[in-house]
């Protein structure tokens, strides 16, 4: 691998432990009823939004990166009202990120310039990461905006953190 998609694959990495990291913490003020509780009629809960994460990264990364046979059956992820315990659906989660960063890592250059058909899409490999890191990010701020509604607690994630450094050239 050269070094630039060394480089990819190491941020792809950090990205998905980071999304991982803010999901158990959001989580832990959360109830196993609250899990699987709707913000309204047309919402996904917590556990629906599990699910379709792990659906998405293994489809994405697992499936396609991984050259696997395609079993995703994205509907159910939505329809589900129950089924998994907070810890079931956070050891599926860890599973699932585990499985795609072992793919990423053994990624070749070819797999990331090879044009694979997901969905409705035909991306490159790079694509295919792209979409799958940002596909992540963006339902982890979903779990942790209902995850604020629900408890109306700040989160910390960056508690220990000064975020207001500067860049120094």
């Amino acid at each position: 691998m050269n070094k630039w998609n060394a480089t990819f694959v190491e941020n792809c990495l950090y990205r998905l432990d980071e999304s991982r990291r803010m999901i158990y913490k959001a989580l832990e003020s959360v109830s196993e009823e609250q899990i699987w509780q709707r913000p309204n009629a047309v919402g996904n809960a917590l556990g629906n939004q599990l699910l379709h994460l792990c659906g998405n990264m293994h489809q994405y990364l697992i499936t396609t990166l991984g050259h696997q046979k395609d079993i995703r059956d994205r509907d159910r992820e939505f329809d589900l009202r129950s089924g998994f315990s907070k810890k079931e659906l956070l050891d599926r989660l860890d599973g699932t990120i585990d499985a795609a960063q072992r793919v990423l890592q053994n990624a070749t250059d070819a797999d990331f310039l090879n044009v694979y058909s997901v969905q409705a899409f035909e991306l490159t490999g790079v694509g295919v990461a792209l979409h799958a890191i940002e596909h992540c990010s963006y339902h982890t701020g979903q779990i942790a905006f209902w995850v604020k509604q629900l408890t109306e607690k700040d989160l910390g994630f960056y508690n220990q953190m000064d975020l207001n450094q500067k860049h120094n050239l």
